[in-house]
C-alpha cells in the first residue's frame, strides 16, 4: 500500500512546522529575513514591542549592507554627513523652505546636548540641515529596526533608545558620544505634539548634560501643519548655550534642568512662529541673524522653486 503525507493539525500548518523538520541552511550571501522571535548572525538591531497583549516581540533589522559576515563599516558620522547633507538639506528646503536664526549659537567643538521640540515629522532633517554641526539623534527603536529606513537612519549617526522604560544602553552611548566631543539630538517631549505648541518635557537631556558635563543648546521648532502636501514655510531658532552648573546629579536636579530648558524651548518656539508669520525676516526680535541650511548648494534655488509652486 502507498504511504500518503501526514495529516498537519491546523496550528502546524499556519506554523509551516512539523515534528521531525530539518531548518536547511541559509545560502550564501542571501540576507537575513525579519522574523518576529528569532535572531540572525547579522543583525545589529533588536528591539522590543509589546503591543501584542502585552507580550514583549522581538524584531530583528534587516542589514541591507554587509561586508563578509559582518555589517559595513562606513566610518564616523562626521565623516558620512557632510556628503549626505548635499543631498538632504536640498530636498528638506523643497518639501519645507526653511531658515534657521542664531545657528552661531552652537558650539563648534565638544560635547553638547541638542534639545529640541517636536511638532512635525519634517523636524529631525530640518534640525540637522540647519545645525552647523554633526547630530547623533536618539531615535525610536521601532524606526532603527524598519528595513532600510533604519539603515539611512544610523548611517547618519542615529541610535536607538526604547520608550517607556530606562534604556540603559541607549544612555551610555549618548553619554560615550558627549565624552567623546560629539553633539546628541534629543526630542525633549519623546515623541510629536499634535496640538500645536511644546508639550511636556522628559528629563532625559538635562540628566545627560549634568552627568558628562556639557552645555544645552536649545532649540525651538516651528513646523506645526507641515505635511508633503502642505510644503508651508517652517522656521528653526538657537538659543544661548545653557550650563546647568550649581544642580545636584539626581532625580530632583534632573526634573529642574528640565523645568528650566522646556521654558526656554517655549520662548524660541514663540520666536520661531513669529519669523514665519513674519515671512522669515532677516533678523529677529532678540537680535538673531538668519541663516540658511550648511553645505547645500542649490537648496536657496530649490526653495524659491518651492514656494513659488505652492
Amino acid at each position: 500500500m502507498p504511504r500518503t503525507a501526514p495529516c498537519l493539525s491546523k496550528k502546524e500548518s499556519l506554523s509551516g512546522e512539523r515534528p521531525g523538520r530539518i531548518e536547511q541552511p541559509a545560502r550564501a550571501g542571501s540576507l537575513p529575513l525579519l522574523v518576529p522571535g528569532k535572531e540572525t548572525p547579522h543583525s545589529v538591531a533588536t528591539v522590543a514591542n509589546r503591543g501584542d497583549g502585552g507580550q514583549p516581540r522581538k524584531y530583528t533589522r534587516r542589514v541591507l549592507f554587509r561586508q563578509g559576515n559582518r555589517p559595513r563599516s562606513w566610518g564616523p558620522a562626521e565623516r558620512r554627513w557632510p556628503f549626505v547633507r548635499l543631498l538632504v538639506s536640498p530636498a528638506t528646503q523643497w518639501l519645507a523652505p526653511s531658515y534657521s536664526y542664531g545657528s552661531d549659537r552652537v558650539p563648534a567643538a565638544g560635547g553638547a546636548v541638542l534639545a529640541a521640540n517636536h511638532l512635525s515629522a519634517i523636524d529631525p532633517t530640518l534640525v540637522g540641515s540647519m545645525c552647523p554641526r554633526t547630530v547623533h539623534y536618539m531615535a525610536k527603536a521601532e524606526l532603527l529596526a524598519m528595513p532600510v529606513v533604519g539603515e539611512l537612519l544610523g548611517f547618519t549617526g542615529a541610535f536607538p533608545v526604547r520608550r517607556g522604560e530606562v534604556d540603559r544602553e541607549a544612555l551610555r552611548r549618548a553619554r560615550e558620544l558627549l565624552a567623546t566631543g560629539h553633539v546628541v539630538g534629543v526630542f525633549m517631549e519623546g515623541t510629536r505634539q499634535k496640538l500645536g505648541y511644546p508639550g511636556a518635557v522628559h528629563a532625559g537631556g538635562p540628566m545627560l548634560a549634568l552627568q558628562e558635563d556639557v552645555p544645552i543648546v536649545p532649540c525651538g521648532v516651528y513646523s506645526f501643519g507641515w505635511t508633503r502636501r502642505n510644503r508651508r514655510n517652517c522656521a528653526v531658532v538657537w538659543g544661548p548655550q545653557m550650563q546647568l552648573e550649581g544642580l545636584p546629579r539626581s532625580g530632583r536636579g534632573y526634573k529642574e534642568g528640565a523645568r528650566i530648558v522646556a521654558e526656554e524651548l517655549v520662548r524660541l518656539w514663540r520666536l520661531a512662529g513669529e519669523a514665519v508669520g513674519a515671512g522669515l525676516p532677516e533678523q529677529l526680535s532678540d537680535g538673531s541673524r538668519r541663516h540658511g541650511p550648511y553645505h547645500a548648494p542649490g537648496a536657496g534655488l530649490l526653495r524659491a522653486l518651492s514656494t513659488a509652486t505652492r
